[in-house]
């Protein structure tokens, strides 16, 4: 699957460049866990088939530094954030998702809950 720009609407900045897109279980299981050290403009997007609290949760298990997390829903609309430590068994995000962004923490500084996402296919 190609990769995508991940946009803030409200801004009309790029908050990841050329994020991957996992929208398979495994790699969706696989996020960020056993790699060393996290990019400034390193990001993933795991992409479930609804909008769901339970399948959209996430763990750090494995994961050796900290993540900025977006939850975002079906409709665009970030429902959720968190800066998700190492080690930690479980974040749920405080509404149903669709989508779980994860980045270098610095992208919490640029959205909060109730703005907007747009994903956009990285032409090559």
């Amino acid at each position: 699957m190609k990769p995508r720009n991940i946009l803030h609407v409200e801004s009309g900045q790029t908050l990841i460049p050329a994020a991957k897109w996992c929208d398979s279980f495994l790699s969706n299981l696989r996020g960020f866990t056993f790699r060393r050290q996290l990019g400034q403009t390193d990001g993933l997007v795991l992409v479930y088939k609804a909008d769901s609290k339970v399948n959209t949760a996430i763990h750090m298990f494995f994961v050796f530094f900290d993540l900025g997390v977006i939850w975002v829903n079906d409709a665009g609309e970030v429902v959720g954030t968190v800066l998700a430590k190492p080690w930690r068994p479980s974040y749920v995000p405080p509404a149903p998702a669709r989508y779980v962004i994860e980045g270098h923490p610095a992208i919490l500084t640029q959205v909060q809950v109730g703005d907007h996402i747009q994903f956009q296919v990285c032409e090559a």
